[in-house]
């Protein structure tokens, strides 16, 4: 975790230069970059790409920022410019697919849930591209007593709610480190003594499993848990490919 590498680099200047035009543009280009659920009016096929550079505040930059310098660095140098290029965008793409499935999923019930309660698909539709308040509140789409209020609260938010950020490929990156340097102890700032990698990155995603599952996010709301988990689980997919093949000694520089 010392020089910084050329992709690293290149990656931290595109995505602050990003960070500080989105600021200026405001939620314009949230619609625009960030990446919306498929079914959304404002999905376009770029956001794939393009909501990697995304980043809601400076802390949610800053730290996936240092995670990509401090972790990005030793496994360019393993890999290479272009095998690590390819590993970084494939992690985020990975973790868009795992976030769209479960929106997907959370989605398909509550559309259900309205069927099933005699409402068209016409009504539906017109509920989602217009406010929650239409369903929740207007006595005209007022949502009967035995639909569960909850999964039409899940549909909404996953029909209605963007992603931004690199997080996807940055734990694509952790998995990849914890892979190659399983011993290199970690310092936390809110734990006083080292974890070593092997057992630090793992235990970030479990919280990130069990964040995803319950609700319950100890580091508060708006993260796409399962997007975190997709980005670790696809670098974890190329690396043991990659280990197993032997590829790990090829960088493609």
């Amino acid at each position: 975790m010392g020089r910084i590498t050329e992709t690293v680099k290149v990656l931290l200047i595109i995505n602050v230069l990003v960070f500080i035009g989105s600021q200026l543009l405001g939620n314009y280009s949230i619609q625009l970059f960030a990446l919306w659920f498929f079914k959304n009016e404002n999905f376009e096929v770029w956001q794939l790409v393009t909501h990697m550079f995304m980043h809601g505040s400076f802390m949610h930059i800053l730290f996936n920022m240092y995670a990509l310098w401090a972790f990005g660095s030793p496994i360019e140098q393993m890999l290479g410019q272009k095998k690590f290029l390819f590993f970084y965008f494939s992690s985020g793409l990975g973790a868009i697919i795992l976030h769209t499935l479960v929106n997907y999923l959370a989605y398909q019930n509550g559309f259900n849930e309205l069927l099933d309660a005699g409402y068209s698909s016409g009504e539906i539709n017109e509920w989602l591209t217009s406010s929650f308040d239409s369903i929740m509140r207007t006595s005209q789409y007022g949502i009967p007593k035995g639909v569960d209020q909850g999964a039409i609260s899940a549909m909404m938010e996953a029909y209605s709610s963007s992603a931004v950020g690199a997080s996807g490929a940055i734990y694509g990156i952790l998995v990849a480190f914890g892979m190659m340097f399983p011993n290199v102890e970690l310092f936390l700032l809110f734990v006083p003594v080292p974890i070593k990698a092997k057992y630090f990155i793992p235990g970030l995603i479990a919280l990130d499993l069990f964040s995803g599952f319950t609700g319950y996010s100890l580091f508060g709301g708006g993260i796409a848990h399962f997007a975190h988990v997709g980005g670790a689980l696809f670098g974890f997919i190329m690396i043991w490919y990659w280990r197993k093949n032997q590829f790990n000694q090829n960088r493609w520089d």
